[in-house]
């Protein structure tokens, strides 16, 4: 009988298995390794795989010159953001903005923004935490996506802010979205509802033609107080065209007494990397007098740099008082996404 084939398998074997033995011992052991036992068969596949969370942001440094005032540097935002998708569909954000002292009495610190977990079983979507409450477009647009410095002094005056509740959605196609919640009331970031009285918020948008979208939104701030606003936008060919009105009512005071304003803001895509942008706009507080009123003018041109750099040069013209004095100011901004 012939043993030189078996002696060489054996001395093959011989060789090879003491590399093989660290491998064959942990493989028992690979689950507890991960941090979890061997899921059953067929489970693991059925399970939606979890993306890692997506970390965003942007900063917003700004330089004005003003009447009487002179130059002025400013970091205007400088913000975080966190965002990831869980199963079942369930999502989670977080936003925080770095906040610059204001004083020696006032050290920097990180303020809260967003906070929100949010279900979206198609075509509803629920929403709770600290978010921004459905009211007005313009307030809804995210901050690096505005087109001019700052909001619209009626926006900026009436809108209702960042808050603290929840939200439900349902969008009716492409044609048209339905939003309504209940907050606290007071503000981004409150412990408590101080008068225990709900603030009740909804919007309705439809869009009966692709380039034109329409909006109406209302809050119900108590038993006293109620805000409503209109708004309208169209969009094609690298022309936008948006306008809104909005008014506060109080109950016991005359209407001719409500504070109310509006605006209308223009945007024309001249190249790739150039958009030319305008914006008119009345803000008035009769039940005060002549003195809260304020009217502006606002030109201004946004030159894309680089991907997700952008830099906006802007004249800001308004009329405050009731002797309706006049103040400009040139705003310089550069905003740089991440």
């Amino acid at each position: 009988m012939n043993l030189a084939p078996r002696g060489r398998t054996i001395a093959l074997a011989a060789s090879v298995l003491p590399a093989l033995l660290p491998t064959l011992f942990c493989l028992p052991f690979a689950g507890v390794a991960r941090g979890a036992d061997p899921p059953a068969p067929g489970y693991a596949a059925a399970q939606p795989s979890l993306t890692p969370p997506r970390l965003g942001g942007y900063i917003q440094a700004r330089a004005i010159g003003q009447e009487q005032v002179g130059f002025t540097a400013v970091i205007n935002r400088a913000r975080f953001s966190i965002d990831g998708a869980l199963p079942s569909r369930f999502t989670y954000r977080l936003l925080v903005e770095l906040q610059a002292s204001a004083g020696p009495r006032n050290p920097a610190g990180v303020g809260l923004r967003e906070a929100i977990v949010r279900w979206n079983p198609a075509p509803f979507a629920f929403t709770a935490g600290a978010f921004k409450a459905p009211f007005t477009r313009e307030y809804l647009i995210p901050i690096p996506a505005l087109e001019l410095a700052d909001l619209a002094v009626a926006i900026d005056s009436l809108a209702p802010r960042y808050d603290v509740g929840f939200m439900g959605e349902i969008a009716l196609g492409p044609f048209a979205t339905v939003a309504a919640g209940a907050f606290n009331g007071e503000g981004a970031n409150s412990i408590a509802n101080r008068d225990s009285t709900a603030m009740l918020v909804g919007r309705v948008t439809a869009r009966p033609l692709p380039q034109l979208t329409l909006g109406a939104s209302a809050t119900r701030d108590g038993p006293d107080s109620t805000r409503w606003g209109a708004d309208a936008s169209f969009q094609q060919h690298g022309v936008v065209v948006r306008a809104e009105y909005m008014t506060r009512q109080l109950r016991g005071r005359a209407r001719e007494k409500d504070d109310f304003g509006w605006y209308v803001f223009e945007a024309l895509r001249l190249k790739p990397r150039v958009q030319m942008v305008a914006r008119q706009e009345d803000f008035q507080r009769p039940a005060y007098g002549a003195s809260r009123r304020v009217r502006g003018l606002a030109y201004g041109a946004n030159l894309d740099l680089a991907a997700r750099v952008r830099l906006l040069l802007e004249m800001s013209r308004r009329w405050t008082g009731a002797n309706q004095i006049r103040s400009d100011a040139f705003i310089a901004q550069i905003q740089a996404q991440f």
